[in-house]
């Protein structure tokens, strides 16, 4: 008989907002938006007091503040978030055995097995009270068997709860509830459903499969398998040395500074654009030089969690201009993105002056029309007209899932 999983999904509680509060006491119980502060911004984060009014995440700013005149609407710091979450991570890590960080404020953990040493439910509990205590942030949890019933039972949990749903009662727990609290049914998908008359899960659990995958293909069928708290999903262990990364030997070694910026810009911003098409979010860049007598300088920074070209251009500028201090011929150069976790571009929500988020959704999507290359920065131009350019020499970028160097 195999043996059955526990699995807890963990979920900091209107993360970016319980932040604030942190460093502001007078924010308590009161509604609060986090984003662009302009009219032209959008809703990052918003408090439990905030979604009272109907406000919720990506909502246009404007929107937001006519639904709630005496809401505070704060600009939001990428920093401090990225700060209070690697706090988090540190816990959980030394806490756990195997655990996975899928989002800057979600995690999942596995227990199975535990529960010859401790109570898994018991040790759970004592692992949120000890994040609460030692970071201030309130955390919620959801126990069972898999990933899929873990965290609906989490959302169903919030805000500061835990709930366990005990072995063979996850299509029971499942039944009454939004077809929507289902992870991979989004807003099309549930009006698709609705017209279908299926609202909750339970006319999916009472339906063949078969039928399932008749009405949404392939989709259907896995639809179906989480209404009925199916999913085989494991735990992925967490590493942070998960990187996305290109290099480029040159045919001849160079001291061309601009040239050298140049393809440095355009490799920059191709591996964000990646970053992005995979839903993935980098929290260290590392710029690699190496020399014609092969000696190679290697400088890494840790930054706030972001995928944003504006952001990750920049650093990798500037880790060369430390990088390159002998002023020899350089033989290769090279970028890596790491400590990756999964999240969209929510974190690029805080500025006013440009919508970020609507340029780079334009601007990939017509990178994935007509190619990675079909538009790039000028910067990256420059490098081309100084003969010869390709900077990834013929090789697109790899996602490597624990790379070691």
């Amino acid at each position: 008989m195999p043996l059955l999983r526990s699995i807890v999904h963990m979920d900091l509680d209107t993360f970016f907002v319980s932040c604030e509060r942190l460093l502001d006491s007078r924010l308590n119980y009161k509604p609060i938006l986090i984003g662009g502060t302009s009219d032209r911004g959008v809703v990052a984060s918003c408090s439990y007091e905030a979604r009272k009014f109907g406000i919720h995440s990506a909502m246009p700013m404007r929107m937001a503040k006519q639904r709630c005149p005496e809401a505070i609407v704060i600009k939001g710091n990428s920093s401090t978030y990225t700060k209070y979450s690697r706090m988090v991570t540190d816990i959980i890590k030394e806490a756990s055995p195997l655990y996975e960080k899928s989002s800057i404020d979600e995690f999942y953990i596995d227990f199975t097995g535990m529960d010859r040493f401790h109570g898994v439910l018991k040790y759970s509990s004592e692992l949120r009270q000890r994040i609460l205590k030692e970071t201030g942030l309130p955390i919620s949890f959801g126990l069972s068997e898999n990933k899929t019933v873990s965290k609906i039972a989490t959302g169903e949990a919030k805000p500061d709860n835990q709930i366990q749903i005990n072995y063979g009662n996850e299509k029971n727990f499942l039944s009454p509830l939004s077809v929507r609290k289902i992870p991979m049914v989004g807003l099309k998908t549930y009006q698709s459903l609705c017209n279908l008359g299926i609202r909750t899960i339970k006319p999916i659990q009472e339906m063949p499969v078969e039928m399932m995958e008749r009405i949404m293909g392939k989709n259907g069928v896995g639809i179906w398998k989480k209404a009925n708290g199916i999913d085989l999903t494991p735990v992925v262990q967490h590493n942070e040395r998960k990187s996305i990364s290109t290099e480029r030997t040159f045919n001849q070694d160079t001291t061309d500074v601009v040239r050298l910026k140049g393809i440095l810009s355009a490799m920059a911003e191709n591996l964000a654009y990646q970053l992005r098409r995979g839903d993935k979010l980098s929290g260290c860049v590392t710029v690699k030089v190496r020399y014609s007598d092969f000696q190679t300088q290697t400088i890494q920074k840790k930054i706030p969690y972001t995928a944003a070209d504006h952001e990750l251009i920049p650093m990798v500028l500037e880790l060369f201009e430390r990088a390159f201090s002998r002023r020899l011929l350089v033989r290769l150069i090279g970028v890596r993105y790491s400590s990756l976790v999964s999240g969209n571009y929510q974190l690029g929500l805080f500025g006013d002056t440009v919508d970020y988020p609507s340029l780079y959704n334009a601007l990939d999507r017509i990178r994935l029309k007509y190619g990675d290359r079909s538009v790039i920065k000028a910067i990256g131009m420059e490098a081309k007209t100084i003969g010869g350019w390709n900077p990834f020499n013929g090789e697109p970028p790899a996602l490597l899932a624990n790379r070691r160097s």
